[in-house]
Parts: structure tokens; C-alpha cells; sequence
């Protein structure tokens, strides 16, 4: 729902019939959902992981990782046990946010979401799913609205549980070069120079987080590269005064030099006419 809303794919759409169908920009323009649901009301943000001491640095676990700065930064109530997870909620802006990060293991993710998105009556779009990439570069973010889940098991179980019409932020991990490889390489600590970029761009999606809640896409993901690529100072050589030189702060050049002192022309000639004419032959 970053760009626009995806119908419902229930055996009730908001494209019953014709009238609603001719009328369904009108119901976007004034911020509703398909079903009538206010876009600024509730949502819920998922960060994919798998629960435990031994998988909390895996590059796997970035899902995790995401929501928990979220809501450390953001003053979210103390996390509780619900739906086969942890949950907390708080507030983004003018929207009521619930984080969840299902403790099912990866590969059943889609049982907790399953369960929160029915109690709370929410629809799919109304979910965004944080979740690690291994075809995106460390530190690359993008957001995407559907789709297919790419072999990515936590979200092929969500699309089994809610249907494929949720919204993703894709977290590039890198990728260990060949297919057999990811399973140990998403299954391992990210390095110690994975360190700094992992945590501006935790920093930069907190930063955005109440962007993302108002599906202002473009907006959060400039906050993420404010972190990861913030903007060089001027390279500009500062003056006396902290501003950068012009022409008119350059020294000046003397404009009086002292004249180059030419020989002598009344110094004697001591050539003899032999020395004289060898000379205009040289």
C-alpha cells in the first residue's frame, strides 16, 4: 500500500459490483481502505527472525533487529506473549502501531501473523513485513508491495496464512555467491564490519518508521539514506571569517615588484674584434 491500495482477495472485494467499483478513487481520496477502514487507523509491523540467544545476530534475524529498535526508540509498551510471539504497541504519527516478531521459527511465521492479522481484523495490506534479502547488497533497503516471497520461507508461510498482498521491507544482507550457501551464510552472526552499516540503517528505519505507518514510502526510505549516506560537508577551503574563499579573499599579487636591474650598458667591452665577431656567429 505503499503506492496504492491492493484489493482484498477474500470472497469479499470492494469490486462486488460496478457502482462500488466507479466510486473506489473516490473512497481512496478521502484515505479509506476497501472495506471502509480508515488508512491513518491500525497497523502492524512484522520483523522475521528466529527466537533465542543462539539465532539474536544471525543475519536472519535483521527482522528482529529492525521492530526491537522501533520500539526502544519509539517508547512502545514492554513487549507480552501473544500470538505465538512477542508483541508490544504503541503510536507513529497518528497511527496505532502493534510490532510482532513470531517465535514459531522462521519457517511457520505465517501461524503468528495469521492469528494477530484475524484477531484484530486487520486486512493483508494492512501488514508490513521486515525481512532479510540476500539479493540486495548490505545496506540496501527497498520496499515492495505484493509479489512473490523469492524462496524466502518465512514469507512463503505468511503468504499461505494472509494471501501474498502485504507490503515488505527488503534488507539487504549480501549474498555468499552460491545457492548452497545460504542456509549457513543467513544462519551465521553478521561480521564485525557488518557492524556500523547494520546499525545506521536500524537507526535510519526508526528514523522513518512514522513515514513507513503513513505510507509515505519514498519518505522512509529517505531517512534510512540520510543515515547510511548522510551529506558531505562542503569541500570549500573556510576563510578568516569560517566562509569559503572568492577571488576578493585571495592575497593579491604586489602590483609595485621591484624591476629587474638590466647590466650596465656603460660597462666596458674588454672583447677583442676577433671575440666580437666569433660571438654574432653563436
Amino acid at each position: 500500500m505503499f503506492e496504492r491500495c491492493i484489493a482484498e482477495t477474500s470472497s469479499t472485494t470492494c469490486y462486488q459490483n460496478d457502482r462500488i467499483e466507479n466510486n473506489f478513487k473516490q473512497t481512496h481520496a478521502l484515505g479509506l481502505t476497501c472495506n471502509g477502514r480508515y488508512r491513518g487507523g491500525m497497523k502492524l509491523f512484522v520483523g522475521l527472525g528466529n527466537p533465542g540467544a543462539k539465532y539474536a545476530q544471525n543475519r536472519h534475524n535483521i527482522g528482529f533487529m529492525a521492530l526491537d529498535r522501533i520500539a526502544a526508540d519509539h517508547g512502545f509498551a514492554p513487549w507480552r506473549s501473544k500470538f505465538q510471539g512477542q508483541l508490544t504497541e504503541g503510536r507513529l504519527g497518528r497511527d496505532k502501531i502493534l510490532l510482532l516478531k513470531p517465535e514459531t521459527f522462521m519457517n511457520l511465521s505465517g501461524q503468528s501473523v495469521g492469528e494477530a492479522v484475524r484477531f484484530y481484523k486487520l486486512d493483508s495490506t494492512d501488514v508490513v513485513v521486515f525481512h532479510d534479502e540476500i539479493d540486495l547488497a548490505p545496506a540496501k533497503v527497498r520496499l515492495k508491495s505484493g509479489g512473490g516471497h523469492a524462496g524466502h520461507n518465512g514469507l512463503r508461510s505468511i503468504h499461505q496464512h494472509i494471501s501474498p498482498h502485504y507490503d515488505r521491507v527488503r534488507l539487504g544482507v549480501g549474498h555468499p555467491g552460491h545457492k548452497d550457501r545460504v542456509p549457513g551464510y543467513v544462519l551465521s552472526d553478521f561480521a564485525k564490519a557488518d557492524q556500523n552499516w547494520l546499525d545506521d540503517v536500524l537507526r535510519g528505519m526508526s528514523d522513518g518508521a512514522a513515514y513507513l505507518a503513513d505510507n509515505e514510502g519514498p519518505k522512509f526510505l529517505n531517512a534510512v539514506a540520510l543515515r547510511v549516506n548522510p551529506p558531505r560537508p562542503s569541500t570549500g577551503t573556510k576563510g578568516t571569517q569560517g566562509k569559503p574563499q572568492t577571488k576578493t579573499d585571495m592575497p593579491k599579487l604586489n602590483s609595485n615588484p621591484t624591476p629587474k636591474t638590466d647590466p650596465d650598458p656603460t660597462t666596458e667591452d674588454t672583447r677583442n674584434p676577433f671575440q666580437k665577431l666569433a660571438d654574432r656567429f653563436r
